[in-house]
């Protein structure tokens, strides 16, 4: 077997793209923040995270990462402790602990429609996100795309993040690669929950949903504060992060108390940040799939079918049924493999 090839400056993670897919996983609509950079063979995805910059690469067999961090180069002890926290919060933000060839394999037992698609797209999985800066991007998400709200996110941090470091574009790269590029991490709430912020985002292209922003912003802010606790985490992001250990239909409730947070929104939070992995968030695209594929009764309407609670709740009882524990999951597959990873 032919030696794995590191990139210089990264570190290895054993793992095939069966179990995680970059390509897919990071451009279908479940993160924004992420920049993808050209390399003459592959990509480099980078994310901005509080104190440091990720990079990843990926071959057939393996995930590279390194990081980068504002001080510069450090003492090899600290970079490799440094080091040993990115491969942690590697395994924790693509919750590699769950073997995905398992639970394609369950899929297809469970599944004849997923059994014969699941050859065509592998590697597709669930990241664990954190949640604040999830409900901001699904806020962004109503009635919108994926370029679109990238492009938003990018610029509400630029806006109320300062730049934690700048970085030259990855080696060896195309012609076309960017020049150096500075990284902001995703502001915390504190940051949104002023007055003016409406309009600043408003005037930045936001519409409707800069109001949205705001009020969560300022709702969260009013009723949990902005000290500081570990690791530079607000009151307000701590308490969303609790929610990781409620009930599903009580997490749900507090979600849905947020401007511009419906039934899908909070659903999306829910499964992408919140451990919630039975969920499934339910759209008009995901209401064909089980009109198509899985014997849902049509609707006798000619026209648009409104999506009613009780439509909602008998189309996620009835794909859960057939996926089981991590039904959220087989439904990113299935969406993913339908061409709907698109918002709406």
């Amino acid at each position: 077997m032919a030696a794995t090839i590191y990139p210089a400056g990264f570190r290895c993670l054993p793992l095939p793209t069966v179990q995680l897919s970059l390509a897919a996983v990071l451009n279908c609509g479940q993160s924004f923040r992420w920049t993808s950079l050209p390399l003459t063979s592959g990509h480099e995805y980078r994310l901005c995270l509080r104190d440091r910059v990720v990079c990843l690469r990926q071959s057939p067999d393996a995930l590279f990462y390194r990081s980068v961090f504002p001080e510069g180069d450090l003492p090899p002890a600290e970079t490799a402790l440094r080091e040993a926290e990115t491969l942690t919060w590697i395994n924790d933000y693509f919750q590699l602990d769950v073997n995905l060839l398992k639970l394609y394999d369950d899929w297809s037992e469970r599944d004849a429609v997923f059994r014969t698609l699941r050859s065509r797209f592998s590697g597709i999985r669930i990241l664990r996100q954190d949640p604040w800066e999830n409900l901001i991007s699904f806020i962004c998400s109503s009635n919108n795309n994926i370029g679109r709200i990238t492009k938003m996110i990018h610029a509400l941090c630029k806006k109320y993040s300062s730049p934690l470091l700048s970085l030259a574009p990855p080696r060896p790269a195309v012609a076309s690669a960017p020049t150096v590029a500075s990284y902001h991490p995703f502001p915390p709430p504190s940051a949104l929950a002023a007055p003016e912020v409406a309009a600043q985002l408003r005037s930045l292209g936001f519409g409707y949903r800069a109001d949205f922003i705001q009020r969560t912003a300022k709702m969260l802010v009013d009723e949990h504060g902005t000290t500081v606790v570990a690791k530079s985490i607000e009151g307000p992001e701590r308490w969303l992060l609790s929610l990781r250990d409620v009930d599903t239909n009580k997490a749900r409730e507090q979600l849905l108390k947020f401007a511009g947070v419906g039934r899908k929104v909070a659903d999306c939070i829910l499964l992408m940040s919140l451990d919630k992995r039975e969920v499934i968030p339910v759209d008009t695209h995901v209401h064909q799939i089980a009109m198509k594929h899985y014997h849902f009764p049509r609707s006798s309407s000619k026209g648009k079918t409104t999506m009613t609670p009780k439509l909602y709740d008998e189309i996620s009882k009835k794909l859960s049924d057939i996926w089981g524990e991590h039904a959220g999951w087989a439904h990113s597959v299935r969406v993913f493999y339908s061409g709907g990873m698109e918002t709406d």
